[in-house]
This record gives structure tokens, C-alpha cells and sequence, in this order.
């Protein structure tokens, strides 16, 4: 494994253990300067352009009024509300989701954020896991590559 795999693993690890203690999220370092994005090949993912497009509008439909409609969630996302209750984080690749697995992911969306410290209601009575992985599909795809890339080594760890 290479120097800079192995600082993203170790970010990821870090910012996957910092999710559960309170701590500020840690993002993955940046790219050296000389594999920028210009020369660096395009990411591969999970999730085709029909579910991107499938979960555009079940984000709109049942997602959009809490973490806004191009997912960048509450200003304040990390300071708890007057009841204790952590507000929608952005889920446009500049919050936390990233540091999750894609089995956790989904099962937030389908269980609610409430044992998280939220107040995301469980959407398990409104959604298949279809469209849970639909609404996950349109929300990944406004993730950077690098921060793709970054949650796929978190994903992979997770699922091994």
C-alpha cells in the first residue's frame, strides 16, 4: 500500500472513530499537487446514472425540507438544539455520511437518526431498499472523488 493510501486509510479510521466520540470530522488529505484531479482517472462507483436520477426526486420528495434541496444540510449541523438533538447534516460530501459504510448508511436512512443523536425519522415504512439506495446513489454522486475514494476504503474495511 502506498504512502498516500495509507494516509487516506488512516484519515478514514480516524474520522470514522471521531463520528462516534463527538470529536470534529477529519477529511481525507488532499491529493499531492503533482495527482491532481487533471491527471487522476476517473473513480469508479457502486451506483449507476439511473439511480442518481431515480434518487433526485425521492431526495426532493422525502429528504429535501430537513437537508435542503442540494443537500447541504443545517448551518450549525454539529451543535446539538435546545431538546439535545443534532441537526440534518449536509450530505453533500462536506459533512460526516462519508466516514459510514454504505450498510450503515442505509440502515440510518431505513432505523431514523434518533439512536445517532438526531431526529431523522425511520423512513423504513416509506422507502424500499431500492430507493434507500436511490436517494444514497444521488447523494454520493455530489461527492469529490477524493472523498469518494476516501468513504470506498472505509466501505471495503467495513465489508471484509
Amino acid at each position: 500500500m502506498n504512502r498516500r493510501w495509507r494516509l487516506v486509510a488512516l484519515a478514514g479510521i480516524a474520522a470514522l472513530y471521531g463520528c462516534t466520540d463527538g470529536s470534529e470530522p477529519v477529511d481525507p488529505p488532499p491529493a499531492p499537487a503533482s495527482r491532481q484531479a487533471r491527471t487522476a482517472p476517473p473513480v469508479s462507483r457502486w451506483y449507476t446514472q439511473e439511480q442518481v436520477i431515480r434518487g433526485y426526486g425521492l431526495f426532493q420528495q422525502h429528504c429535501a425540507t430537513c437537508h435542503k434541496p442540494d443537500a447541504s444540510g443545517a448551518p450549525n449541523w454539529k451543535t446539538a438544539d435546545a431538546q439535545g438533538k443534532l441537526p440534518p447534516p449536509p450530505l453533500n460530501g462536506t459533512g460526516h455520511a462519508w466516514h459510514h459504510p454504505l450498510a450503515l448508511l442505509r440502515q440510518i436512512v431505513r432505523n431514523g437518526g434518533i439512536p445517532m443523536g438526531g431526529s431523522m425519522p425511520p423512513f423504513k415504512v416509506k422507502l424500499d431498499g431500492r430507493q434507500i439506495d436511490d436517494i444514497l446513489a444521488w447523494v454520493q454522486s455530489h461527492w469529490p472523488d477524493r472523498i469518494y475514494t476516501a468513504w470506498n476504503e472505509i466501505n471495503q474495511r467495513k465489508n471484509h
